[in-house]
C-alpha cells in the first residue's frame, strides 16, 4: 500500500483463483481459509487496511501473506510445522514392527515393548508405548 492510502492492485495468476476459492470455502483450518480470503480480496483491488478489517488481520499481516503467496504460491499459505521435538514413534514407520512384537507377546506389554526396542534401536517409556497402541486401536475401531 502506498502512503496516500491507495492500493497497489494485485494481479494473481488466473489458474490460482480456483485453488484460492476452494481453500477459502473448504480449507482444513480457519487460518488457511482466512489467508486464501485475504489474497482473493486483494485481487479485487481492495486496500490492505480494508482487507485487514474484513479478515481481522493487521495490514502488515495482509501484506506479508500477500508477499508469501506471490513468492511461494497457494500451498504455502498453510501453516508450516514448528521447530518442536519430533515424535519418537511414527505410525507410518513403526506400526508394522510394533504390531508384530505385540502379536508374539499378546499378554505381556512390557515384553513386547522390550522386543520392539531391541529390534528398532529406539527407547520409549511404557506410557508412550501404551498410548501409541491406544491410538492404533482407535484407528482400527473407527
Amino acid at each position: 500500500m502506498s502512503h496516500n492510502g491507495t492500493s497497489k492492485h494485485t494481479t494473481i495468476n488466473p489458474g490460482a483463483t480456483p485453488a484460492l476459492e476452494l481453500g477459502f470455502k473448504s480449507g482444513s483450518s480457519h487460518c488457511y481459509r482466512m489467508r486464501c480470503h485475504t489474497i482473493l480480496l486483494k485481487a479485487e483491488g481492495r486496500t490492505s487496511k480494508a482487507v485487514g478489517n474484513i479478515t481481522g488481520m493487521s495490514q502488515v499481516s495482509v501484506n506479508s501473506w500477500l508477499e508469501r503467496f506471490k513468492s511461494e504460491g497457494v500451498c504455502d499459505l498453510q501453516t508450516k510445522p514448528g521447530p518442536g521435538r519430533k515424535p519418537i514413534l511414527v505410525e507410518s514407520e513403526d506400526k508394522a514392527s510394533i504390531l508384530a512384537s505385540i502379536k508374539s507377546n499378546r499378554q505381556h506389554l512390557q515384553t513386547a515393548k522390550a522386543e520392539w526396542e531391541a529390534q528398532s534401536g529406539k527407547k520409549v517409556s511404557r506410557v508412550t508405548f501404551r498410548n501409541f497402541l491406544k491410538s492404533l486401536a482407535e484407528d482400527i475401531n473407527v
